[in-house]
Protein backbone atom coordinates (compact mmCIF):
# COMPACT_ATOMS: atom_id res chain seq x y z
CA UNK A 1 0.00 0.00 0.00
CA UNK A 2 2.81 2.39 0.91
CA UNK A 3 4.48 1.87 -2.46
CA UNK A 4 1.18 2.48 -4.30
CA UNK A 5 0.65 5.66 -2.28
CA UNK A 6 4.17 6.84 -3.02
CA UNK A 7 3.84 6.07 -6.72
CA UNK A 8 0.62 8.07 -6.98
CA UNK A 9 2.17 11.14 -5.38
CA UNK A 10 5.43 10.95 -7.27
CA UNK A 11 3.59 10.96 -10.58
CA UNK A 12 2.04 14.22 -9.50
CA UNK A 13 4.84 15.93 -7.59
CA UNK A 14 8.15 14.29 -8.54
CA UNK A 15 11.31 13.26 -6.74
CA UNK A 16 15.01 13.99 -6.44
CA UNK A 17 18.25 12.22 -5.72
CA UNK A 18 20.22 9.31 -7.05
CA UNK A 19 18.66 6.00 -8.16
CA UNK A 20 19.96 4.28 -5.04
CA UNK A 21 19.00 6.96 -2.54
CA UNK A 22 16.70 9.84 -3.13
CA UNK A 23 14.38 12.07 -1.16
CA UNK A 24 10.90 12.83 -2.41
CA UNK A 25 8.72 15.76 -1.46
CA UNK A 26 5.09 16.03 -2.46
CA UNK A 27 1.87 17.58 -1.25
CA UNK A 28 -1.73 16.53 -0.96
CA UNK A 29 -3.94 18.65 -3.23
CA UNK A 30 -6.26 19.72 -0.41
CA UNK A 31 -4.03 20.21 2.58
CA UNK A 32 -1.01 21.62 0.74
CA UNK A 33 1.15 19.83 3.31
CA UNK A 34 4.53 18.46 2.37
CA UNK A 35 5.32 14.81 2.71
CA UNK A 36 8.68 13.13 2.34
CA UNK A 37 10.07 9.69 1.77
CA UNK A 38 13.51 8.18 1.56
CA UNK A 39 13.61 5.61 -1.21
CA UNK A 40 16.29 3.02 -1.78
CA UNK A 41 16.03 1.60 -5.28
CA UNK A 42 12.29 1.12 -5.79
CA UNK A 43 11.55 0.13 -2.20
CA UNK A 44 10.02 2.57 0.27
CA UNK A 45 12.03 2.45 3.48
CA UNK A 46 10.38 5.30 5.38
CA UNK A 47 7.43 7.58 4.81
CA UNK A 48 7.33 10.66 7.02
CA UNK A 49 4.65 13.30 7.43
CA UNK A 50 6.13 16.75 7.51
CA UNK A 51 3.79 19.50 8.57
CA UNK A 52 5.39 22.38 6.72
CA UNK A 53 2.88 24.22 4.54
CA UNK A 54 3.61 25.19 0.95
CA UNK A 55 2.42 28.67 1.83
CA UNK A 56 5.28 29.50 4.15
CA UNK A 57 6.16 32.41 6.32
CA UNK A 58 9.34 33.68 4.67
CA UNK A 59 10.48 34.95 8.06
CA UNK A 60 10.21 31.58 9.79
CA UNK A 61 13.24 30.39 11.73
CA UNK A 62 14.76 26.91 11.69
CA UNK A 63 16.97 24.54 13.62
CA UNK A 64 19.11 21.82 12.02
CA UNK A 65 19.50 18.62 14.04
CA UNK A 66 22.39 16.24 13.29
CA UNK A 67 21.78 12.70 14.54
CA UNK A 68 24.99 10.69 14.08
CA UNK A 69 24.21 7.14 15.20
CA UNK A 70 25.98 3.80 15.18
CA UNK A 71 24.71 2.77 11.76
CA UNK A 72 23.69 5.98 10.02
CA UNK A 73 23.92 9.75 9.87
CA UNK A 74 20.69 11.72 9.68
CA UNK A 75 19.92 15.43 9.49
CA UNK A 76 16.44 16.82 10.19
CA UNK A 77 15.29 20.41 9.67
CA UNK A 78 12.83 21.73 12.27
CA UNK A 79 10.76 24.91 12.03
CA UNK A 80 10.13 27.38 14.85
CA UNK A 81 7.08 25.36 15.93
CA UNK A 82 9.40 22.40 16.58
CA UNK A 83 7.96 20.48 13.65
CA UNK A 84 10.16 18.41 11.30
CA UNK A 85 10.25 19.75 7.75
CA UNK A 86 12.85 17.72 5.84
CA UNK A 87 15.19 14.84 6.56
CA UNK A 88 18.06 13.09 4.83
CA UNK A 89 19.85 9.97 6.00
CA UNK A 90 22.89 7.93 4.98
CA UNK A 91 23.68 4.50 6.32
CA UNK A 92 27.24 3.29 6.80
CA UNK A 93 28.97 0.09 7.82
CA UNK A 94 31.26 -0.66 10.72
CA UNK A 95 34.64 -2.34 10.37
CA UNK A 96 35.23 -5.58 12.28
CA UNK A 97 38.95 -6.43 11.97
CA UNK A 98 38.75 -9.15 14.65
CA UNK A 99 35.92 -10.94 16.46
CA UNK A 100 34.53 -8.56 19.05
CA UNK A 101 36.32 -5.51 17.60
CA UNK A 102 34.16 -2.77 16.05
CA UNK A 103 35.61 0.30 14.33
CA UNK A 104 34.41 3.09 12.05
CA UNK A 105 36.14 5.52 9.70
CA UNK A 106 36.02 9.01 11.29
CA UNK A 107 36.38 10.72 7.89
CA UNK A 108 33.43 8.74 6.54
CA UNK A 109 31.36 9.83 9.55
CA UNK A 110 32.23 13.47 8.89
CA UNK A 111 31.68 13.26 5.12
CA UNK A 112 28.28 11.62 5.56
CA UNK A 113 27.15 14.27 8.04
CA UNK A 114 28.25 17.07 5.70
CA UNK A 115 26.47 15.41 2.77
CA UNK A 116 23.27 15.12 4.81
CA UNK A 117 23.47 18.82 5.69
CA UNK A 118 24.03 19.77 2.04
CA UNK A 119 21.12 17.63 0.86
CA UNK A 120 18.63 18.93 3.42
CA UNK A 121 19.52 22.56 2.68
CA UNK A 122 19.39 21.94 -1.07
CA UNK A 123 15.99 20.30 -0.91
CA UNK A 124 14.71 22.98 1.43
CA UNK A 125 15.54 25.56 -1.20
CA UNK A 126 13.88 23.51 -3.95
CA UNK A 127 10.71 23.20 -1.88
CA UNK A 128 10.50 26.89 -1.04
CA UNK A 129 12.08 26.95 2.41
CA UNK A 130 14.56 29.80 2.81
CA UNK A 131 17.69 28.62 4.63
CA UNK A 132 20.50 31.07 5.23
CA UNK A 133 22.49 32.57 8.08
CA UNK A 134 19.48 34.66 9.08
CA UNK A 135 16.78 31.98 9.07
CA UNK A 136 18.87 29.06 10.38
CA UNK A 137 19.22 29.95 14.05
CA UNK A 138 21.28 27.02 15.26
CA UNK A 139 22.63 23.52 14.72
CA UNK A 140 22.34 20.74 17.28
CA UNK A 141 24.39 17.55 17.40
CA UNK A 142 23.48 14.25 18.98
CA UNK A 143 25.73 11.25 18.62
CA UNK A 144 26.58 7.68 19.45
CA UNK A 145 28.26 7.97 22.83
CA UNK A 146 31.53 6.43 24.11
CA UNK A 147 32.81 5.84 20.55
CA UNK A 148 36.33 7.25 20.69
CA UNK A 149 38.45 9.12 18.15
CA UNK A 150 42.04 10.40 18.35
CA UNK A 151 43.20 12.82 15.66
CA UNK A 152 46.09 15.06 14.67
CA UNK A 153 45.46 18.72 15.51
CA UNK A 154 47.95 19.86 12.86
CA UNK A 155 46.73 17.83 9.87
CA UNK A 156 43.16 17.04 10.95
CA UNK A 157 43.71 13.39 10.08
CA UNK A 158 42.52 10.57 12.38
CA UNK A 159 45.37 8.75 14.10
CA UNK A 160 43.33 5.53 14.17
CA UNK A 161 39.84 4.37 13.32
CA UNK A 162 37.09 5.28 15.76
CA UNK A 163 36.68 2.52 18.34
CA UNK A 164 32.92 2.00 18.69
CA UNK A 165 31.10 1.81 22.01
CA UNK A 166 30.30 -1.90 21.62
CA UNK A 167 33.93 -2.87 20.87
CA UNK A 168 35.29 -5.47 23.30
CA UNK A 169 39.06 -5.35 22.68
CA UNK A 170 39.78 -3.77 26.07
CA UNK A 171 38.53 -6.77 28.09
CA UNK A 172 42.12 -7.69 29.17
CA UNK A 173 42.59 -4.12 30.41
CA UNK A 174 39.37 -4.40 32.39
CA UNK A 175 40.53 -7.61 34.05
CA UNK A 176 43.95 -6.15 34.86
CA UNK A 177 42.42 -3.03 36.40
CA UNK A 178 40.01 -5.09 38.46
CA UNK A 179 42.95 -7.08 39.84
CA UNK A 180 45.02 -3.95 40.50
CA UNK A 181 42.24 -2.03 42.21
CA UNK A 182 40.39 -4.99 43.68
CA UNK A 183 37.09 -3.42 42.70
CA UNK A 184 35.14 -3.15 39.45
CA UNK A 185 33.55 0.01 40.90
CA UNK A 186 36.86 1.70 41.74
CA UNK A 187 35.99 4.82 39.66
CA UNK A 188 32.25 4.84 40.38
CA UNK A 189 32.31 7.34 43.27
CA UNK A 190 33.64 9.97 40.87
CA UNK A 191 32.32 8.94 37.46
CA UNK A 192 29.17 6.97 38.31
CA UNK A 193 30.45 4.15 36.09
CA UNK A 194 32.09 0.75 36.60
CA UNK A 195 35.33 -0.32 34.92
CA UNK A 196 34.15 -1.67 31.57
CA UNK A 197 34.98 -2.07 27.88
CA UNK A 198 31.94 0.11 27.20
CA UNK A 199 33.31 3.54 28.12
CA UNK A 200 35.87 5.74 26.39
CA UNK A 201 38.71 5.71 28.95
CA UNK A 202 40.04 2.25 28.18
CA UNK A 203 39.58 2.74 24.43
CA UNK A 204 41.88 5.76 24.69
CA UNK A 205 44.37 3.81 26.78
CA UNK A 206 44.35 0.94 24.27
CA UNK A 207 45.17 3.33 21.41
CA UNK A 208 47.96 4.96 23.42
CA UNK A 209 49.43 1.55 24.27
CA UNK A 210 49.06 -0.01 20.81
CA UNK A 211 49.25 2.70 18.15
CA UNK A 212 52.73 4.27 17.67
CA UNK A 213 51.30 7.23 15.75
CA UNK A 214 49.20 8.12 18.79
CA UNK A 215 52.15 8.07 21.18
CA UNK A 216 54.20 10.19 18.77
CA UNK A 217 51.38 12.73 18.41
CA UNK A 218 51.00 12.97 22.18
CA UNK A 219 54.73 13.52 22.60
CA UNK A 220 54.60 16.30 19.99
CA UNK A 221 51.49 17.85 21.57
CA UNK A 222 49.29 17.41 18.50
CA UNK A 223 46.90 14.66 19.66
CA UNK A 224 43.24 15.41 20.28
CA UNK A 225 40.64 13.10 21.79
CA UNK A 226 36.92 13.29 21.34
CA UNK A 227 33.77 11.30 21.20
CA UNK A 228 31.94 11.71 17.89
CA UNK A 229 30.39 15.03 18.95
CA UNK A 230 33.82 16.58 19.56
CA UNK A 231 35.14 15.33 16.21
CA UNK A 232 32.16 16.81 14.36
CA UNK A 233 32.16 20.14 16.20
CA UNK A 234 35.92 20.61 15.75
CA UNK A 235 35.63 19.99 12.02
CA UNK A 236 32.40 21.96 11.49
CA UNK A 237 33.87 25.01 13.22
CA UNK A 238 37.00 25.10 11.10
CA UNK A 239 39.16 22.08 11.94
CA UNK A 240 42.85 22.92 11.66
CA UNK A 241 41.85 26.55 10.98
CA UNK A 242 40.49 27.37 14.41
CA UNK A 243 38.13 24.49 15.12
CA UNK A 244 36.66 24.41 18.63
CA UNK A 245 37.68 21.41 20.77
CA UNK A 246 34.77 20.85 23.16
CA UNK A 247 32.33 18.23 24.38
CA UNK A 248 29.19 18.51 26.48
CA UNK A 249 28.50 17.19 29.98
CA UNK A 250 26.45 14.23 28.75
CA UNK A 251 29.12 12.89 26.43
CA UNK A 252 31.89 13.62 28.93
CA UNK A 253 29.95 11.65 31.54
CA UNK A 254 30.32 8.54 29.35
CA UNK A 255 34.10 8.52 29.21
CA UNK A 256 34.75 7.26 32.78
CA UNK A 257 37.08 10.25 33.11
CA UNK A 258 34.66 12.98 34.26
CA UNK A 259 33.77 13.60 37.89
CA UNK A 260 29.99 13.90 37.60
CA UNK A 261 29.77 15.81 40.89
CA UNK A 262 31.67 18.77 39.45
CA UNK A 263 31.43 18.11 35.69
CA UNK A 264 35.20 18.35 35.28
CA UNK A 265 37.89 15.90 34.23
CA UNK A 266 39.16 13.77 37.12
CA UNK A 267 42.92 14.28 37.02
CA UNK A 268 43.51 11.40 39.44
CA UNK A 269 41.84 8.89 37.10
CA UNK A 270 43.56 10.38 34.05
CA UNK A 271 46.94 10.06 35.76
CA UNK A 272 46.19 6.52 36.92
CA UNK A 273 45.35 5.44 33.35
CA UNK A 274 48.23 7.52 31.92
CA UNK A 275 45.88 9.57 29.74
CA UNK A 276 47.25 13.13 29.36
CA UNK A 277 44.73 15.83 30.17
CA UNK A 278 46.08 17.90 27.28
CA UNK A 279 44.28 15.72 24.73
CA UNK A 280 40.84 16.12 26.34
CA UNK A 281 38.21 18.60 25.10
CA UNK A 282 36.77 21.39 27.23
CA UNK A 283 33.50 20.41 28.91
CA UNK A 284 30.49 22.63 28.17
CA UNK A 285 26.76 22.55 28.89
CA UNK A 286 24.37 20.88 26.44
CA UNK A 287 22.85 24.17 25.24
CA UNK A 288 25.09 27.12 24.40
CA UNK A 289 26.95 28.53 21.40
CA UNK A 290 30.21 26.59 20.98
CA UNK A 291 31.36 27.95 17.64
CA UNK A 292 30.12 28.88 14.18
CA UNK A 293 30.16 27.48 10.65
CA UNK A 294 33.08 29.09 8.79
CA UNK A 295 32.88 30.78 5.41
CA UNK A 296 32.91 28.43 2.42
CA UNK A 297 32.30 25.14 4.21
CA UNK A 298 28.93 24.64 2.53
CA UNK A 299 27.50 25.90 -0.76
CA UNK A 300 24.55 27.36 1.12
CA UNK A 301 25.01 30.75 2.76
CA UNK A 302 25.09 29.49 6.34
CA UNK A 303 28.45 30.81 7.46
CA UNK A 304 28.20 32.24 10.95
CA UNK A 305 25.37 29.90 11.97
CA UNK A 306 26.10 28.72 15.51
CA UNK A 307 26.48 25.15 16.65
CA UNK A 308 24.40 25.75 19.75
CA UNK A 309 23.54 22.34 21.13
CA UNK A 310 25.27 19.04 21.84
CA UNK A 311 23.95 16.00 23.69
CA UNK A 312 24.57 12.24 23.72
CA UNK A 313 22.01 10.25 21.78
CA UNK A 314 20.27 8.58 24.72
CA UNK A 315 20.10 11.78 26.70
CA UNK A 316 18.72 13.49 23.58
CA UNK A 317 15.95 10.91 23.38
CA UNK A 318 15.20 11.47 27.07
CA UNK A 319 14.79 15.19 26.37
CA UNK A 320 12.91 14.51 23.14
CA UNK A 321 10.46 12.33 25.08
CA UNK A 322 10.00 15.21 27.56
CA UNK A 323 11.21 13.17 30.55
CA UNK A 324 11.78 16.39 32.45
CA UNK A 325 10.69 15.38 35.96
CA UNK A 326 12.20 12.90 38.42
CA UNK A 327 10.84 9.39 37.89
CA UNK A 328 10.02 9.84 34.21
CA UNK A 329 11.72 7.18 32.08
CA UNK A 330 12.27 6.30 28.43
CA UNK A 331 13.74 3.38 26.51
CA UNK A 332 15.27 3.64 23.06
CA UNK A 333 15.21 0.36 21.11
CA UNK A 334 17.96 0.87 18.57
CA UNK A 335 21.14 -1.09 17.91
CA UNK A 336 21.04 -1.69 21.66
CA UNK A 337 18.54 -0.66 24.32
CA UNK A 338 19.12 2.34 26.54
CA UNK A 339 16.82 3.05 29.46
CA UNK A 340 17.15 6.37 31.29
CA UNK A 341 15.21 7.64 34.28
CA UNK A 342 15.37 11.30 35.28
CA UNK A 343 16.49 11.74 38.91
CA UNK A 344 16.52 15.56 38.88
CA UNK A 345 19.47 17.34 40.48
CA UNK A 346 20.08 14.36 42.75
CA UNK A 347 22.94 11.95 42.03
CA UNK A 348 21.51 8.50 42.74
CA UNK A 349 24.15 5.85 43.33
CA UNK A 350 23.16 2.43 42.08
CA UNK A 351 23.36 -0.74 44.15
CA UNK A 352 21.79 -2.85 41.41
CA UNK A 353 24.12 -2.62 38.42
CA UNK A 354 22.94 0.63 36.86
CA UNK A 355 24.90 3.69 35.75
CA UNK A 356 24.70 7.16 37.25
CA UNK A 357 24.98 9.65 34.43
CA UNK A 358 24.25 13.22 33.38
CA UNK A 359 20.89 13.62 31.63
CA UNK A 360 21.38 17.21 30.41
CA UNK A 361 22.33 20.77 31.33
CA UNK A 362 20.32 23.33 29.37
CA UNK A 363 22.80 26.19 29.59
CA UNK A 364 26.01 27.07 31.44
CA UNK A 365 24.03 28.75 34.23
CA UNK A 366 21.41 26.00 34.50
CA UNK A 367 21.49 23.06 36.94
CA UNK A 368 22.88 19.72 35.90
CA UNK A 369 20.12 17.11 35.69
CA UNK A 370 21.10 13.51 36.40
CA UNK A 371 19.72 10.11 35.47
CA UNK A 372 19.99 6.42 36.19
CA UNK A 373 20.75 4.39 33.07
CA UNK A 374 20.69 0.79 32.09
CA UNK A 375 22.30 -0.25 28.82
CA UNK A 376 21.60 -3.38 26.76
CA UNK A 377 24.24 -4.10 24.13
CA UNK A 378 22.08 -6.01 21.64
CA UNK A 379 18.54 -5.15 20.57
CA UNK A 380 18.04 -4.29 16.89
CA UNK A 381 21.53 -5.60 16.22
CA UNK A 382 20.24 -9.07 17.12
CA UNK A 383 17.66 -8.88 14.34
CA UNK A 384 20.40 -7.87 11.92
CA UNK A 385 22.42 -10.87 13.15
CA UNK A 386 19.52 -13.23 12.42
CA UNK A 387 19.33 -11.82 8.89
CA UNK A 388 23.02 -11.53 8.01
CA UNK A 389 24.57 -14.43 9.93
CA UNK A 390 21.83 -17.06 10.02
CA UNK A 391 19.79 -16.00 6.96
CA UNK A 392 16.70 -16.54 9.10
CA UNK A 393 14.92 -13.63 7.42
CA UNK A 394 15.43 -11.81 4.12
CA UNK A 395 14.58 -8.31 5.35
CA UNK A 396 14.70 -6.71 8.78
CA UNK A 397 11.00 -5.89 8.41
CA UNK A 398 10.17 -9.62 8.14
CA UNK A 399 11.00 -10.33 11.78
CA UNK A 400 7.77 -9.08 13.35
CA UNK A 401 5.38 -11.00 11.09
CA UNK A 402 7.46 -14.17 11.45
CA UNK A 403 7.48 -13.87 15.24
CA UNK A 404 3.75 -13.13 15.30
CA UNK A 405 3.02 -16.37 13.44
CA UNK A 406 3.40 -18.25 16.75
CA UNK A 407 1.57 -17.40 20.01
CA UNK A 408 4.76 -17.48 22.10
CA UNK A 409 8.40 -18.52 21.92
CA UNK A 410 7.61 -22.16 22.69
CA UNK A 411 9.88 -22.10 25.74
CA UNK A 412 12.86 -20.79 23.74
CA UNK A 413 15.04 -18.13 25.38
CA UNK A 414 17.61 -16.18 23.37
CA UNK A 415 20.29 -14.33 25.35
CA UNK A 416 22.21 -12.29 22.73
CA UNK A 417 25.38 -11.80 24.77
CA UNK A 418 27.55 -11.71 21.64
CA UNK A 419 30.22 -9.58 23.31
CA UNK A 420 29.17 -9.93 26.94
CA UNK A 421 26.35 -8.45 28.99
CA UNK A 422 25.97 -4.85 30.15
CA UNK A 423 23.48 -3.71 32.82
CA UNK A 424 22.67 -5.01 35.31
CA UNK A 425 25.22 -7.87 35.09
CA UNK A 426 28.38 -6.33 33.57
CA UNK A 427 29.79 -9.69 32.47
CA UNK A 428 32.24 -9.41 29.59
CA UNK A 429 32.82 -13.17 29.89
CA UNK A 430 29.23 -13.97 28.89
CA UNK A 431 28.44 -15.25 25.39
CA UNK A 432 25.24 -15.71 23.43
CA UNK A 433 22.89 -18.59 24.06
CA UNK A 434 19.67 -20.01 22.60
CA UNK A 435 18.04 -22.21 25.23
CA UNK A 436 14.97 -24.42 25.34
CA UNK A 437 15.08 -25.92 21.85
CA UNK A 438 12.80 -28.92 21.24
CA UNK A 439 11.64 -30.99 18.26
CA UNK A 440 8.79 -28.48 17.89
CA UNK A 441 10.99 -25.39 17.68
CA UNK A 442 10.75 -23.44 14.42
CA UNK A 443 12.47 -20.37 13.03
CA UNK A 444 9.42 -18.39 14.16
CA UNK A 445 10.06 -19.37 17.79
CA UNK A 446 13.70 -18.25 17.53
CA UNK A 447 12.62 -14.96 15.92
CA UNK A 448 10.11 -14.35 18.69
CA UNK A 449 12.70 -15.20 21.36
CA UNK A 450 15.02 -12.61 19.82
CA UNK A 451 12.32 -9.94 20.00
CA UNK A 452 11.60 -10.90 23.60
CA UNK A 453 15.25 -10.64 24.68
CA UNK A 454 15.54 -6.82 24.88
CA UNK A 455 12.14 -6.72 26.56
CA UNK A 456 13.34 -9.08 29.30
CA UNK A 457 16.50 -7.04 29.74
CA UNK A 458 14.52 -3.81 29.86
CA UNK A 459 12.29 -5.28 32.56
CA UNK A 460 15.32 -6.20 34.67
CA UNK A 461 16.68 -2.67 34.35
CA UNK A 462 13.36 -0.97 35.17
CA UNK A 463 13.05 -3.14 38.29
CA UNK A 464 16.59 -2.12 39.31
CA UNK A 465 15.77 1.56 38.73
CA UNK A 466 12.77 1.36 41.01
CA UNK A 467 14.82 -0.30 43.76
CA UNK A 468 17.66 2.23 43.45
CA UNK A 469 15.51 5.36 43.29
CA UNK A 470 12.55 4.33 45.41
CA UNK A 471 10.35 5.83 42.69
CA UNK A 472 7.77 3.57 41.02
CA UNK A 473 7.56 3.82 37.24
CA UNK A 474 3.97 3.82 36.03
CA UNK A 475 4.67 4.43 32.33
CA UNK A 476 7.58 3.69 30.02
CA UNK A 477 8.02 6.04 27.05
CA UNK A 478 9.66 4.40 24.06
CA UNK A 479 11.27 5.23 20.73
CA UNK A 480 13.66 3.70 18.21
CA UNK A 481 13.31 1.37 15.26
CA UNK A 482 12.05 -1.71 17.10
CA UNK A 483 9.12 0.23 18.55
CA UNK A 484 7.45 0.22 15.14
CA UNK A 485 6.47 -3.36 15.96
CA UNK A 486 3.21 -3.55 17.91
CA UNK A 487 4.19 -7.08 18.89
CA UNK A 488 7.40 -5.94 20.59
CA UNK A 489 5.57 -3.17 22.43
CA UNK A 490 2.90 -5.57 23.69
CA UNK A 491 5.54 -8.06 24.82
CA UNK A 492 7.23 -5.23 26.73
CA UNK A 493 4.01 -4.09 28.39
CA UNK A 494 3.16 -7.66 29.37
CA UNK A 495 6.56 -8.22 30.98
CA UNK A 496 6.64 -4.88 32.79
CA UNK A 497 3.07 -4.80 33.98
CA UNK A 498 2.83 -1.05 33.19
CA UNK A 499 1.72 1.02 30.22
CA UNK A 500 4.13 1.49 27.34
CA UNK A 501 3.69 4.75 25.38
CA UNK A 502 4.91 5.10 21.79
CA UNK A 503 4.87 8.62 20.31
CA UNK A 504 3.64 9.32 16.79
CA UNK A 505 7.05 10.84 15.97
CA UNK A 506 9.67 8.20 16.75
CA UNK A 507 12.61 10.54 16.06
CA UNK A 508 12.99 11.47 19.72
CA UNK A 509 16.79 11.59 19.48
CA UNK A 510 16.87 14.18 16.70
CA UNK A 511 14.11 16.13 18.42
CA UNK A 512 16.24 16.28 21.59
CA UNK A 513 19.16 17.63 19.54
CA UNK A 514 16.86 20.27 18.06
CA UNK A 515 15.65 21.23 21.54
CA UNK A 516 19.15 21.86 22.93
CA UNK A 517 20.15 23.83 19.82
CA UNK A 518 16.98 25.91 20.03
CA UNK A 519 17.60 26.72 23.69
CA UNK A 520 21.30 27.34 23.12
CA UNK A 521 20.63 29.74 20.24
CA UNK A 522 17.87 31.60 22.09
CA UNK A 523 15.12 30.56 19.65
CA UNK A 524 13.34 28.61 22.40
CA UNK A 525 13.29 28.61 26.17
CA UNK A 526 13.33 25.66 28.56
CA UNK A 527 9.62 26.29 29.13
CA UNK A 528 9.02 25.98 25.38
CA UNK A 529 10.37 22.41 25.53
CA UNK A 530 8.12 21.37 28.40
CA UNK A 531 5.13 22.97 26.66
CA UNK A 532 5.84 21.44 23.24
CA UNK A 533 2.75 19.96 21.63
CA UNK A 534 2.72 16.23 20.96
CA UNK A 535 0.08 14.07 19.35
CA UNK A 536 -1.44 11.44 21.69
CA UNK A 537 0.83 8.37 21.89
CA UNK A 538 -0.14 4.78 21.16
CA UNK A 539 -0.60 3.07 24.54
CA UNK A 540 0.09 -0.62 25.10
CA UNK A 541 -1.42 -2.04 28.30
CA UNK A 542 -0.33 -5.17 30.10
CA UNK A 543 -2.54 -8.25 29.68
CA UNK A 544 -0.65 -10.54 32.08
CA UNK A 545 -0.85 -11.31 35.78
CA UNK A 546 1.98 -10.77 38.23
CA UNK A 547 2.41 -14.55 38.60
CA UNK A 548 2.78 -14.96 34.83
CA UNK A 549 5.38 -12.19 34.69
CA UNK A 550 7.32 -13.62 37.63
CA UNK A 551 7.44 -17.09 36.04
CA UNK A 552 8.74 -15.76 32.71
CA UNK A 553 11.40 -13.62 34.39
CA UNK A 554 12.53 -16.61 36.48
CA UNK A 555 13.26 -18.66 33.35
CA UNK A 556 14.93 -15.70 31.64
CA UNK A 557 17.30 -15.18 34.56
CA UNK A 558 18.06 -18.89 34.61
CA UNK A 559 19.08 -18.69 30.94
CA UNK A 560 21.20 -15.56 31.56
CA UNK A 561 23.24 -17.28 34.27
CA UNK A 562 24.13 -20.07 31.85
CA UNK A 563 25.94 -17.53 29.63
CA UNK A 564 28.46 -16.59 32.33
CA UNK A 565 32.09 -17.68 32.11
CA UNK A 566 32.21 -18.78 28.46
CA UNK A 567 35.00 -16.35 27.58
CA UNK A 568 37.63 -16.44 30.29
Amino acid sequence: MANRLLSTYLKRFGSWGSPKKRVNVFATPKSKKLFGAVVVGSSLTSLSLFTTSRTRNQNDKYILAIDEGTSSARVILYNSKKQPCLTYQKEFDSIEPHPGWVEQDPKKILDDVKECIEQVIKKASESGIVINSETLKGIGITNQRETSILWDSKTGEPLFNAIVWMDGRTAPLVHNLEKETGDKNYFRESTGLPISTYFSALKIKWMIDNVPEVRKAIKENRCMFGTVDSWLIWNLTGGIEGGVHITDVTNASRTNLMDIRYCSWDNTICDYLQIPGSILPKIKSSAEVYGRIPEGMFEAQISGVPISGCIGDQQAATLGQACLSPGEAKNTYGTGCFILMNTGTKIVKSNYGLLTTVAYQLGPDQPVIYALEGAVAVAGYGIKWLKDNLNLIQRISDISSLAASVPDSGGVYFVPAFGGLLAPYWRDDARGLIMGLTFSTTRAHIARAMLEAPCYQTTEIIEAMQRDSGIPISTLRVDGGMTKSDLVMQIQADLLGVNVERPTDLESTARGAAYVAGVGSGLWTIEDISDAEHNPPAVFKSTTTENERTKKMKYWQKAVKLTFGWES
